[in-house]
């Protein structure tokens, strides 16, 4: 019986330990990434040739990325790894990849979706502005090319990655004018008791914030984004909020990095024809996956945060229990007391979650009132009042037909940035549930690409 071709998207945390679990096996599966090297987002590794340590680019992570990276560099002589490649189209059983310009077509019998996250972004008056950058992309300037998006940032958003990405631009010796979060005290108190599920990483998140305090930068809670000050000409120069007492506050800044937790990149498994649910919790639509990653579509796995945003310790038990799930499915020998106890881990992670969920919500109100003249599609230019003007004059009350009416989202993020904002626009204006409007269906290419016309099929 020949060996089962396994396939795996993503060469992050979840990634890196599903290979980790097929190769002992006995299955060399094939490694597909869309970066130049491994580590994912989160331990994205700097470029050959940089020397930055481990401490100055990870932080409080630094011991979990060179694990990360050791692991892998261990594991790259003995699987089939496909580096700078983007799986941009699949189909039953195949995936269209372009390497280097060059398209190809690869074969599978099992495929594992470890495609990570991106930035949720709410946009904000003046977002469009250049020194505007969403927190991946000031984490990627860090850690990739070793340098700060501008010489005063502010950082504005809500969650975890807020506080990270600020400490570690602190930590690189950057000036951070101030972290302005947007959830209050009070919503962290009452997620607490769910918080505590895991008390190790509770403590972590109150040492950044603490970190923060004794390097002098300023952290407002409970604020309300205004407007990002500047011109065209010459991009940021401050920022505009109200503090949580709702006094009007100015910071004079030249960059601005903005997150609201993240998102799941779900667009190859929405080709593939998997399920997505609502998430009542995230309030944001998530790929329906059983404990141990199966989607709906059979012989297609997920793992990681692009199944479920639970974080880089949850995406590395992810991706070991989808590897023995696929071994299980191909009826090859399997402990089923390690899977039993990889589902307990990761229902306690997901308990962890669902605080985090609540501690730093999704700030939808801020969605109903922005101004007319907000841009919610950066990449068009779809402003919140020619959106909200087609759900009146067209009853483009789904997305889908508010993007085939406005563009919003037709541009070369495909919707990643601007369509969780954009629904909760529509949903506003229509009067509905945010659920009730649908979510932006994935299109191929899920990324804009160029290719040769040779073909390689393999």
């Amino acid at each position: 019986m020949a060996t089962p071709r396994v396939v795996i998207v993503g060469a992050g945390p979840a990634g890196t330990r599903c290979a980790q679990t097929l190769l002992a096996a006995g299955i060399k599966p094939i490694l597909i990434d869309e970066n130049r090297r491994d580590g994912g987002q989160i331990y994205r590794r700097q470029p050959e040739g940089f020397k930055r340590d481990y401490a100055a680019l990870y932080g409080s992570e630094a011991d979990k990325a060179r694990d990360l990276h050791q692991s892998f560099d261990r594991l790259r002589e003995h699987i089939d790894y496909r580096p700078d490649t983007l799986v941009w189209n699949l189909s039953q059983g195949q995936l269209c990849c372009v390497h280097q310009g060059q398209h190809s077509v690869l074969n599978y019998d099992a495929l594992i979706l470890c495609t990570g996250a991106t930035d949720r972004l709410m946009p904000i008056n003046g977002w469009q502005l250049a020194g505007t950058y969403s927190l991946g992309g000031a984490q990627i300037a860090l850690k990739a090319q070793s340098v700060s998006i501008g010489h005063k940032v502010v950082f504005m958003g809500s969650g975890p990655l807020l506080y990270l990405v600020a400490s570690q631009y602190v930590k690189a010796g950057a000036e951070v004018a101030a972290v302005l979060d947007t959830s209050p005290l009070s919503k962290r108190i009452m997620a607490t008791p769910k918080l505590l599920a895991r008390p190790g990483v509770l403590l972590e998140g109150m040492k950044l914030i603490a970190r923060l305090r004794s390097a002098k930068v300023p952290v407002h809670l409970g604020v309300a984004p205004l407007h990002v000050l500047g011109d065209a000409q010459t991009g940021v120069s401050g920022v505009r909020f109200k503090d949580g007492r709702g006094n009007p506050q100015q910071l004079d800044c030249d960059a601005v990095a903005l997150g609201y937790h993240l998102r799941p990149e779900t667009q190859l498994a929405d080709l593939a024809g998997c399920r997505l649910r609502f998430d009542e919790v995230s309030s944001q639509w998530l790929l329906d996956v059983d404990e141990a990653g199966r989607t709906s579509v059979s012989g297609v796995y997920a793992a990681g945060d692009g199944a479920k945003i639970r974080g880089a310790d949850a995406a590395e038990q992810a991706g070991r229990l989808a590897a023995l799930a696929v071994l299980q499915d191909l009826k090859l020998p399997v402990d089923v007391s390690v899977m039993q106890t990889q589902t307990r881990q990761l229902a306690v992670m997901d308990r962890f979650r669902v605080g985090l969920a609540e501690a730093f919500p999704w700030p939808s109100s801020q969605a109903r009132s922005l101004p007319d003249e907000t841009i919610i599609c950066r990449c068009e230019m779809i402003s919140a009042g020619e959106l909200r003007g087609v759900v009146r004059e067209k009853g483009a009350c789904e997305v889908n037909r508010a993007k085939a009416f406005s563009r919003v989202g037709m541009g070369r993020c495909q919707g990643r940035y601007c369509s969780q904002a954009g629904a909760e626009v529509i949903a506003a204006e229509a009067g509905v549930a945010v659920e009730l409007v649908g979510r932006q269906r994935g299109q191929a290419p899920i990324k804009p690409l160029s290719m040769l016309t040779d073909e390689v099929v393999s």
